[in-house]
């Protein structure tokens, strides 16, 4: 075996990029299970398997998270997958597509790397494709409750689901707490990302996240999209926020149609060859 990795982190949030046509063994649940174990593997919040063949001779990227699940979309992933592809030299500064199974999104990468701009696409709260239970309506301030605690929460989806939580203040404790039974809740039949939102002021908001297969993240580029549109569209926010983390900060542009524009930076960690150690168990 002799399959090279290459791994980034976005403000924390790491990733393991493999290249399709380099892999030497089939990436099923267990393998990447492996592979992202902090302990066993190389250890990532998730696998980039790309660029795979897409329509009309784009880009396709498969996304999975550290317990073999397979994600529609990452914001973070995106832009770790567009300086991944900017460093093989495999695109340029003018900007590109990639298909994930969460929509087609445009990415460009700026600062020779070290920032990339990704065009997430349309944030939507209507239920059907969320997708929530119940009537077909936008998911706005509803209640749902867990562990004996009630909260208000609005539902989007920017082609993956989120369960947007505001609270006077945000806590790592609160995602930690809360956020797994949140994410299995039977109102989400597909699982969902949970975001707890603290707005700081019209143009900041601070967040602390659960993100659905990964557990508690420190950074999020979907759910930082997922949640400003849903604080915009309470009328919480402005339509240019600045998104802080634990890992680190966000920009993000609201379009009048929710369309959502991200920009933040991308850092290169290391590139090796997987040992055949790792997977010979």
């Amino acid at each position: 075996m002799a399959t090279p990795f290459w791994k980034y982190h976005a403000l924390g949030n790491d990733y393991l990029v493999l290249d399709p046509e380099r892999l030497e063994f089939a990436l099923h649940p267990g393998v990447i299970q492996r592979l992202c174990h902090r302990h066993f593997g190389v250890g990532s919040d998730g696998i980039l398997l790309g660029p795979l063949p897409a329509p009309g001779g784009e880009l396709g990227l498969r996304i999975f998270n550290p317990d073999g699940s397979e994600a529609e979309k990452s914001g973070n992933g995106l832009r770790i997958f567009a300086r991944y592809l900017w460093d093989e030299g495999k695109v340029g500064e003018q900007p590109f597509y990639v298909q994930t199974l969460g929509g087609r999104v445009q990415a460009q990468v700026q600062q020779s790397g070290r920032q990339v701009q990704v065009a997430m696409g349309r944030v939507s709260f209507q239920s059907r494709l969320i997708p929530v239970t119940g009537a077909d309506r936008e998911v706005l301030q509803e209640p749902i409750a867990v562990q004996g605690r009630e909260f208000t929460f609005s539902a989007a989806t920017i082609g993956n689901p989120h369960c947007v939580i505001v609270v006077p203040e945000t806590t790592p404790d609160l995602a930690q707490t809360y956020g797994p039974d949140l994410e299995t809740h039977p109102f989400f039949p597909q699982r969902t990302n949970v975001q707890f939102v603290q707005v700081l002021s019209p143009e900041r908001l601070r967040l602390e996240i659960w993100e659905r297969g990964a557990g508690y993240t420190l950074a999020s580029g979907s759910s930082s999209s997922a949640a400003a549109a849903v604080v915009h569209r309470l009328g919480l926010c402005a339509s240019e926020v600045t998104v802080e983390m634990p890992g680190g900060e966000l920009a993000i542009q609201i379009a009048p149609d929710f369309a959502i524009t991200m920009t933040g930076p991308v850092t290169a960690v290391a590139q090796g060859t997987l040992a055949p150690d790792v997977l010979a168990d």
